[in-house]
């Protein structure tokens, strides 16, 4: 099983009241990247990268778990995101990201490409979010799709452009993964199992909902089921969400469009579970330092 994992790579710098800065590999793409390769699979990720003190650092992080870098063209520095977290640990984010994958010159890509993941700045921000989506459209002919929005409001600029930007990556996607304070800002005031119960009319065979210390909710055509967050005494949350998704899609690696739409609730309450138990792994530690086999293995048989 390969993955394909398209999207920017950052430079996280933690700020915490009281203490020095810490940079930190990051970028919601790569994070799921890496985590996907912390679980032991081969994993490419297409992204850009500068050769400057921040790239170096991203991409010695990154091979070392394994994952293979397909470069898209070099920024003239690498994206950063300045990370406040308040006194729970919980972050915001303040960016300097250009996202400009040309389709010139595609890179190499793995063959076969059996699933795709893309999402957050890069499947929306352009130049280099045309570029993504027509390659996606390309994959999808033989490869699963799985997307998450990962709002950053910021960088979404206006609000009705970027929800038909968001629609269009959900419609491309078998299984999409988008937290509550993503809804809540794509389409403020609606439930959201609503939300999630419109995007499945778009094509996906499942959603998944995040919603930190609430849980998450997994929702088909034809079922729901929600689970409860396990306990943690909470570091900070910084990837907690992309170590759900790299869970996600290890635990879904080689069901085909068939398979994912005929996910039952003993499959989506065991999606929920080992998925939520990479998120508390991930926040009970600093950084986005996801779960390898052995640890989330350990987590889940200790709950």
């Amino acid at each position: 099983m390969s993955f394909l994992v398209i999207g920017e790579c950052v430079a996280d710098i933690v700020r915490d009241a009281g203490a020095a800065d810490v940079v930190h590999p990051g970028g919601s793409p790569a994070n799921v990247a890496y985590g996907l390769a912390r679980l032991g699979r081969a994993t490419t990720l297409l992204t850009q990268l500068a050769d400057d003190p921040s790239g170096r650092l991203i991409a010695g992080h990154l091979t070392g778990a394994g994952v293979r870098l397909a470069l898209g063209g070099a920024p003239a520095r690498t994206p950063s995101a300045v990370v406040s977290l308040d006194g729970r640990g919980r972050a915001t984010y303040a960016f300097d990201i250009a996202w400009t994958l040309s389709a010139e010159e595609p890179p190499v890509t793995p063959e076969p490409v059996r699933h795709v993941h893309l999402g957050s700045i890069a499947a929306v921000t352009d130049p280099g979010a045309a570029t993504v989506l027509a390659l996606t459209e390309r994959l999808r002919a033989t490869a699963t799709v799985s997307y998450d929005p990962n709002v950053r409001p910021a960088l979404m600029g206006e609000h009705g452009a970027a929800v038909a930007r968001v629609e269009r990556c959900v419609a491309l996607a078998d299984v999409v993964k988008a937290s509550d304070e993503d809804l809540a800002w794509l389409h403020p005031g609606e439930p959201p199992a609503a939300v999630a119960a419109r995007w499945l009319a778009l094509g996906p065979s499942v959603v998944l909902v995040t919603r930190g210390g609430d849980g998450a909710l997994a929702v088909t055509r034809e079922h729901s089921v929600a689970a409860e967050a396990p306990p943690v005494a909470v570091v900070d949350t910084v990837g907690a969400g992309d170590s759900f998704m790299s869970a996600v899609l290890d635990a879904l690696a080689g069901r085909d469009r068939a398979a994912l739409a005929a996910l039952g609730p003993g499959d989506l309450a065991g999606l929920l579970a080992r998925a939520g138990a990479a998120a508390a792994v991930t926040v009970s530690r600093a950084g986005a330092q996801p779960p390898d086999w052995a640890e989330l293995d350990a987590a889940l048989a200790g709950r």
